[in-house]
């Protein structure tokens, strides 16, 4: 009995000290990109206001962790059903198109110090982005404890670890500027950056949005489904197909299954065998099952609408 209670609250433990580590560095990751864009501005260059915006990318991602961790817990209400998974959704939607149009003007105005390159306090680019290095080295080894249990950690802490490079490169931009007036590199190195920034979010975007449409989940297989479901016993078919992510890592099902006139005792049954192996199989935790003894809707596996909007009613 000890054992268990213990090792629960060490779970309650990690979870916290989990939180104050992501609160730390979160604050961390401000402090670094304020500092870098007010470097930015003074030094001339535009290579530290983009490693200034790709850290402050990592500062939104932590935000909306965060808050994914706090608002995750909340259950579902009466108005809101399906709880409050989604808003790290939503939220992280609007961060990447946040971060893209910063990513646009950064690309717009290294373009334009491109073509008239402005000389760089080669000095002060050193120190700010050694700051930032500095900084993001911290962030990575205070988020590495927890990247070996936590998942978002990881990413996290993979995040701070390529941040680290990308001011370890300015610093090197800031030495080469020392020497040479390559002030051309400034605008090079702005849009490898936006491009790392693109790239990064464009994955993120791809499946926030996917979510929305309540899209049929990566991996998922309807036909494959069907095929499972109507090979069980006492099962004549299934239409009405629906898969769907109401949050990130849950998946729900809905579907029409037709079985022979019975007792609803022995559908029960039925309907705990089709659970465990949409479980099981697909890793569907959120099943909604309609069992009925004569098809409707011509037995189609999708859903259909009819052209204007209105189902086919059946005249008695």
């Amino acid at each position: 009995m000890s054992t268990h209670h213990h090792s629960n609250h060490n779970h309650a433990d990690a979870e916290a000290s989990w939180g104050k580590r992501l609160v730390v560095s979160m604050v961390m990751n401000l402090i670094i990109p304020v500092v870098q864009i007010y470097g930015g501005i003074v030094a001339g260059s535009m290579a530290l206001i983009s490693d200034a915006l790709h850290n402050l990318s990592d500062f939104i991602s932590l935000v909306i962790n965060y808050a994914a961790l706090i608002i995750g817990k909340r259950g579902p209400t009466f108005k809101h059903t399906f709880g409050f998974k989604r808003v790290e959704i939503f939220a992280t939607l609007i961060s990447v198109a946040l971060l893209y149009g910063a990513g646009f003007y950064i690309a717009f105005e290294a373009w334009q110090r491109f073509s008239n390159p402005q000389p760089i306090a080669g000095q002060l680019v050193i120190w700010i982005a050694l700051f930032g290095f500095v900084g993001n080295i911290i962030s990575a080894l205070m988020l590495h404890a927890g990247a070996k249990e936590n998942l978002n950690m990881k990413s996290a802490f993979l995040h701070m670890l390529t941040d680290a490079f990308t001011s370890l490169g300015v610093v090197a931009l800031g030495i080469v500027w020392l020497f040479r007036p390559w002030y051309w590199l400034d605008p090079l190195f702005s849009w490898i950056i936006v491009a790392m920034i693109l790239y990064s979010g464009w994955g993120l975007l791809k499946d926030s949005i996917l979510i929305l449409m309540n899209a049929t989940p990566q991996g998922i297989d309807l036909q494959e489904i069907q095929n499972t479901l109507e090979a069980i016993d006492g099962i004549k078919e299934i239409h009405d197909l629906h898969v769907w992510n109401p949050a990130a890592e849950s998946i729900a099902l809905a579907v029409h299954i037709t079985v022979p006139d019975q007792m609803l005792g022995k559908v029960d049954e039925l309907a705990r065998e089709v659970r465990s192996v949409l479980s099981h199989k697909f890793k569907i935790d959120h099943p909604t099952l309609q069992f009925e003894s004569s098809t409707c809707n011509n037995g189609q596996l999708l859903c259909g609408v009819a052209e204007n909007g209105h189902k086919h009613h059946h005249h008695d």
